[in-house]
């Protein structure tokens, strides 16, 4: 099956108060043919922001989790490629070029995954779990769907062969402490929901014992050591999202038997 008929990109972006990194992405989407932007309602400046750039459309969508409002975006594309970046995300002029020539050439993919260089401020994050990241940021939307059974961490359906794109996309993915906990414990509340959702439950012995473990294993096995204090921060707050799971879960099934019937 042949997928460069159109080569065309619409590319995607979700945001919420985003005006810190929203400037710096948009301005380097020369590349593509459309540019949309779906905002949950930010409070801070980044509609006024995306509204200066007269190649972006800028639509306001409630968010529920972050896979219905991936599938919202897409509705919107009038194009068969997504490119989907993060706000955080940088492109590479290496990268942007493979991209171009990627497709115009692609006779064999559906989708590509991206290798990430995350970032510590303005310092690479070598290890601490990271190391290994690959994520779908670029499809055919008529070859390739966001599943529905995940509310975070999203899982792209991909009917067709996969391929990994040489040059990694730039994650800003740290800027500082609490800007980063504040996504920790939203990530973390939406994976508690996705599990009550499935009717799975938490267990003293599992909170007690898996965030531990997952900062062990990222911090020891995976190499966070070597990051320094930057892989301690990483590290801990990591696991501190495994806590925040256990915690949400728990409240959340402790909320379901209050309103039960007697």
């Amino acid at each position: 099956m042949k997928y460069n008929h159109n080569t065309n990109i619409s590319v995607l972006i979700i945001t919420l108060n985003e005006e810190k990194q929203i400037t710096a992405l948009l301005a380097d989407l020369d590349f593509a043919d459309q540019i949309i932007v779906v905002d949950s309602f930010s409070t801070d400046t980044t509609e006024v922001i995306c509204k200066s750039f007269e190649n972006v459309k800028f639509i306001q969508n409630r968010f529920e989790n972050y896979t219905s409002q991936r599938n919202f975006a897409v509705s919107h594309a009038k194009n068969d490629w997504i490119l989907f970046l993060d706000a955080d995300e940088r492109l590479t002029s290496e990268l942007k070029n493979e991209i171009l020539v990627t497709l115009k050439n692609n006779e064999t993919y559906a989708a590509f995954l991206f290798r990430r260089t995350f970032m510590f401020g303005n310092k690479v994050l070598h290890f601490s779990g990271n190391q290994n990241d690959k994520i779908f940021r670029l499809f055919h939307k008529k070859h390739a769907e966001y599943t529905s059974d995940r509310l975070i961490h999203e899982k792209l359906k991909v009917d067709g062969k996969i391929g990994i794109l040489k040059n990694k996309l730039i994650h800003y993915s740290y800027t500082n402490y609490e800007f980063y906990k504040s996504k920790i414990i939203r990530y973390g509340k939406l994976k508690a929901q996705e599990k009550f959702n499935k009717r799975q439950k938490g267990f003293y012995l599992l909170h007690l014992l898996h965030p531990t473990y997952n900062f062990l294993y990222n911090f020891i096995i995976r190499l966070g050591f070597l990051d320094g204090k930057k892989g301690v921060i990483i590290c801990y707050l990591n696991a501190y999202c495994v806590h925040i799971r256990y915690k949400e879960l728990e409240q959340l099934w402790n909320k379901k038997q209050s309103l039960s019937p007697k």
